[in-house]
């Protein structure tokens, strides 16, 4: 036998000798040993945790979808509302526009093209819209276009719209399009 450090190797050929087998005549309910119960315990509450996981995943996908059809209807009712507001314009509309020429003077198309024109606005305006005309204002680059310039007859002139060439609109506060104008410039 040698000695070689605090090691304690013998002569000859290492032997191995075959590990232990496990008990199997241990009742079924005996006590585990403490290492297999936690690992038991964590596995478990792994798998609840998946499952929670999963669940959660589920339901936000189903709100995320029922949310999203649900937007999707209340935009279809939105339009059929602003729509449905439309019809009566509408019907006017096409009752002038099938008017015998050689029996309606001009004045009475013109007065049912405004009395149109006055319903479309009421219904949009309800809905929302509002008509940027600025004349004699200051000029507002956010909701007014400058086509072109004109000098002013004064330094408080300066930057007023003298011309509205094209009304512009706003939909709840939002700009569709801006009204395009001529603006005054002092050029003193």
């Amino acid at each position: 036998m040698g000695f070689s450090g605090d090691n304690f190797e013998p002569d000859g050929p290492p032997t191995s000798e075959p590990a232990p087998a496990a008990d199997l005549s241990a009742p079924a309910d005996a006590p585990a040993a403490p290492g297999a119960t936690d690992a038991a315990g964590t596995q478990r509450q792994l798998d609840e945790q998946r499952d929670r996981y999963l669940r959660l995943a589920a339901e936000y996908d189903n709100f995320r979808k029922r949310s999203q059809r649900e937007r999707q209807e209340a935009h279809a009712r939105g339009q059929a509302d602003l729509v449905k507001s439309l019809i009566e314009a509408l019907d006017d509309l096409a009752r002038f526009a099938h008017v015998d020429p050689a029996t309606t003077d001009a004045a009475t198309v013109v007065e049912g093209a405004a009395m149109v024109e006055k319903k479309l606005f009421k219904a949009l305006s309800a809905a929302g819209l509002e008509v940027v005309h600025p004349l004699d204002q200051t000029f507002d680059p956010s909701h007014h276009e400058a086509v072109s310039t004109e000098p002013a007859a004064s330094r408080e002139d300066d930057h007023v719209v003298s011309r509205v060439y094209q009304s512009g609109y706003l939909f709840n506060g939002q700009l569709l399009r801006p009204a395009r104008v001529v603006v005054k410039q002092w050029n003193g």
